[in-house]
């Protein structure tokens, strides 16, 4: 197993990669919010992908036997005037994205990818680095549990009608 980082070469692993999260999503999500829109496979890795350029960032790929079987994507975004107002305003980088196949599961390849965004985040100057779990995933709340993470803020919902 290997990682490196991403090349254009490589777009159509992010595609598959990022249905396959999509796709899960889908089957956990209890409020039934999430769809896989007919455009998703096409447009949503340009789109993650063009937010890592523009935004200091850098997605990982990890390879087994030549086929892709994780990605994580990461971003230093730009404070806002919000930010300055709000916060210290440490150099923070954030996950915008990590999937790992299914059928390799719980074999470490996780934390390896998140080892190397964290380690391109230290030497870059980030001091913190955010991430945004949705709820019904169980097995990524642990995972980031594991891996030193904790909550900060709750996102709260209520269907109206």
């Amino acid at each position: 197993m290997k990682i490196i980082e991403y090349e254009d070469k490589y777009l159509e692993d992010v595609k598959d990669l990022l249905v396959q999260l999509e796709e899960y999503i889908i089957s956990i999500d209890k409020d039934e919010l999430d769809r896989l829109h007919p455009e998703y496979r096409d447009k949503m890795a340009i789109l993650d992908l063009e937010k890592v350029k523009n935004n200091n960032g850098k997605c990982y790929i990890a390879f087994q036997n030549s086929k892709a079987i994780g990605l994580i994507m990461g971003c230093i975004f730009p404070y806002d005037e919000n930010d300055y107002l709000d916060y210290k305003c440490p150099k923070r980088g954030e996950i915008i994205e990590l999937i790992v196949s299914k059928n390799v599961r719980n074999k470490g390849i996780g934390n390896m990818l998140i080892s190397e965004l964290e380690k391109y985040f230290t030497a870059v100057g980030c001091e913190y680095i955010l991430v945004d779990v949705f709820a019904y995933n169980d097995n990524a709340i642990k995972f980031y549990d594991k891996n030193g993470y904790h909550f900060r803020m709750h996102t709260k919902i209520k269907k109206i009608s």
